[in-house]
């Protein structure tokens, strides 16, 4: 296969390749490092790229496929991790100049480690925001990440880089997290599949300053991957004691059961969120497709404030308690975005802590009772298309409050603007089972609309 042709290929379709010895890891990999070194100083998608050690762990898949002795399904397929979470021999510096680069980095985050048991060929690190403070993917230490289809757009954050590698065939399995959109606002941005599963499926340690707000999962080019991917990662770990037991599910199965009989609410504001009128427009068009398909759509809004008080006070009392466990030489080193959450959660006592943690969980059991009357709940991912490069990032209005209350949720290409910008369906399902319910929407819809990415960047 041509190389451009290799690198778009999926998760998915690598494995069945290798298994049929129609393709090797090694040249897979060589291929995927080609195409960064062509694309990637355009775009600033890796914070740290290993090729040397890549292609020793290609080396490796290719000997136990030729025995037919895989450690699993994404064994030799290339893959990224976030820069905030650990990687054994890799600095994990945050996106920032006051994490010390000189320490042991002697340890796997949960993820990483169930990648690499399972033989994934781990490329490196993606570029995030500072400790993922923001939807932008910018900081002093890593420089601007910049959107494949724009690059004078932002691929939002914060999680930019895994978007970016994603969309462009920088590995088909990029592994990030989503405080409060970081997942699912970058896959909108790019036109990809982000998923933020249920609080507790993907083990996270160590935990980020904003605590159980916290997720880990994939961005994709496909759903299918999505669930290849989880069928890796989404298993216990000791080291983080919300993680949720494992039921040895195949992910895969169930995808294609289609959501006829589904009823599913159509939030367009969520009650409270102003959206640019051009994603309102893709994104009730895109609901369109689930009526087609058999479900039950109607135009629901879950009746809740916005809630963004909560999550940015939780948020700014975390971040303070980061920056305060710094050495104070290098809390002069930190960001603006990060610098302003510090000074905002200073001020936040125990009572006002304490306040907002009831507050979330009044919030959690009025989406429980929601969820009585509804399956699923669809709404835009972001309320505008990727802003330019240094313009304030967009407000996650549709986002956070899922991170608030656990719930898993899902972004999907619902199709572009005039510009030609990226627009993203926002899926969510109720807490604590409705992670297949939110795939196999997400698979259904993408049948019916299948996703378009990138060949190269636009400038």
């Amino acid at each position: 296969m041509p190389t451009h042709d290799v690198t778009q290929l999926s998760a998915t379709d690598l494995s069945e390749a290798y298994r049929t010895r129609r393709l090797s890891p090694l040249e897979v990999t060589r291929a995927v490092l080609d195409r960064i070194a062509a694309l990637d100083p355009q775009v600033n998608a890796f914070a740290h790229l290993d090729a040397d050690s890549a292609l020793d762990a290609a080396r490796a898949s290719e000997r136990r496929w030729a025995r037919g002795e895989p450690l699993g399904a994404v064994d030799g397929v290339p893959a990224a991790v976030k820069d905030l979470l650990l990687a054994k021999g890799w600095p994990t510096l945050r996106g920032s100049l006051a994490v010390e680069r000189e320490q042991p980095w002697d340890e796997d985050a949960p993820a990483v480690a169930r990648l690499r048991e399972q033989g994934a060929v781990l490329l490196g690190k993606t570029t995030t925001a500072e400790f993922g403070t923001k939807g932008a993917t910018d900081n002093a230490l890593t420089g601007i990440t910049r959107n494949p289809w724009n690059t004078a757009k932002t691929p939002g954050g914060s999680s930019g880089g895994s978007a970016v590698a994603a969309a462009l065939g920088f590995g088909p399995i990029q592994i990030a997290t989503d405080g409060g959109g970081s997942i699912r606002q970058p896959a909108s941005f790019t036109g990809l599949v982000g998923f933020k599963p249920t609080f507790g499926v993907v083990p996270g340690y160590p935990s980020s300053f904003r605590g159980s707000l916290f997720h880990v999962g994939p961005i994709a080019r496909s759903v299918e991957d999505v669930a290849l991917i989880l069928n890796a990662i989404a298993r216990p770990d000791e080291r983080d004691w919300f993680a949720l037991p494992s039921d040895g599910r195949d992910w895969r199965l169930g995808l294609d059961s289609g959501v006829e009989g589904l009823r599913i609410a159509f939030s367009p504001d969520l009650g409270y969120a102003s959206v640019d009128p051009e994603v309102a427009a893709v994104v009730a068009d895109a609901v369109r497709v689930f009526t087609d398909l058999g479900a039950t759509v109607e135009r629901a809004d879950p009746g809740f404030a916005d809630p963004f008080h909560i999550f940015s006070g939780l948020s700014a009392a975390g971040a303070a308690r980061l920056v305060e466990a710094l050495p104070e030489e290098r809390r002069a080193l930190i960001g603006p975005e990060l610098r302003a959450a510090w000074e905002f959660g200073r001020t936040i006592d125990v009572d006002a802590y304490i306040t907002l943690n009831e507050e979330r969980a009044a919030l959690g059991r009025h989406l429980n009772r929601f969820h009585r009357d509804w399956d699923l709940l669809v709404t835009p991912t972001t309320p505008v298309a990727a802003p330019d490069v240094g313009a304030a990032p967009a407000r996650s209005s549709f986002t956070y409050p899922f991170n608030l209350t656990k719930q898993p949720a899902v972004s999907v290409p619902a199709g572009f603007t005039e510009a030609g910008l990226p627009v993203g369906l926002q899926i969510v399902g109720p807490r604590p089972h409705g992670d297949t319910l939110v795939l196999r929407a997400a698979r259904a819809f993408e049948r019916a609309r299948p996703i378009r990415l990138p060949t190269t960047v636009n400038g």
